[in-house]
């Protein structure tokens, strides 16, 4: 017997599927619903989503999981290339997400030129940061950083555009290629919804009504987003 095959059949295995009592809720939970939670029977991470589903006493559909490895990474395996993504990430959620709130809802013209002005400094500082070529974040394909900031790009042009004048990008620039790559990606078409929709949705903010949401309330606050 070749030693490589002798090898493989030795193999440790694992469990694949719920046993016990969590098997018993998968049954309960088989039958096809519009809610579903995929999820691999041993991963503490998706056990606490079933708990949580199981205390509220939700229906939904369980789903196993095999293969937690499908596709490639969206972080790259290069440390100074992961932690460079890191970095920058966490300026999307720091700094720009906050920009966008607080330009969106403030209210007097001297406010929003100032977050105005803050939020385009924020987003220059991340195109300035990108791989140089691009036309993503670090090159041709996209990755984690680029999904992190794709919800924010769909919005500056349909929501902070319609109602504060955002600008386009500049022809040419790195942040326009970066831009059109986006709203070009598959699975950003493939997840974003008709202009009606988040000019519907964001007016309440851009009228800071009263009570719109936790975001709302922790920007006019000056606190950190929930």
């Amino acid at each position: 017997m070749d030693a490589n095959q002798n090898n493989d059949s030795n193999k440790k295995t694992y469990h694949k599927k719920a046993t016990g009592a969590a098997l018993k809720t998968v049954e309960k939970h088989s039958a096809d619903h519009e809610l579903k939670l995929f999820g691999s029977c041993f991963c503490p991470f998706v056990q606490r989503v079933w708990i949580f589903l199981e205390v509220k006493q939700l229906d939904y559909e369980y789903i196993e999981l095999e293969d937690l490895q499908k596709g490639e990474a969206l972080l790259p395996s290069d440390p100074k290339l992961r932690a460079h993504s890191r970095l920058w990430s966490d300026h999307v959620n720091r700094s720009i997400v906050p920009g966008f709130y607080r330009y969106l809802q403030a209210q007097d013209e001297k406010a929003q030129i100032e977050n105005a002005e803050e939020l385009k400094e924020q987003i220059s500082k991340l195109v300035d940061a990108a791989d140089k070529s691009g036309p993503f974040f670090l090159g041709d394909k996209m990755t984690f950083v680029d999904v992190q900031m794709a919800p924010w790009v769909v919005r500056l042009r349909k929501v902070l555009q319609p109602y504060r004048g955002w600008p386009e990008p500049e022809a040419g620039s790195r942040w326009a290629k970066w831009v059109d790559a986006i709203e070009q990606d598959h699975a950003v078409r493939a997840t974003t919804s008709t202009d009606e929709l988040y000019l519907d949705s964001y007016e309440r903010y851009a009228e800071n009504r009263p009570n719109t949401s936790q975001v709302q309330r922790a920007i006019n606050s000056g606190r950190g987003l929930p």
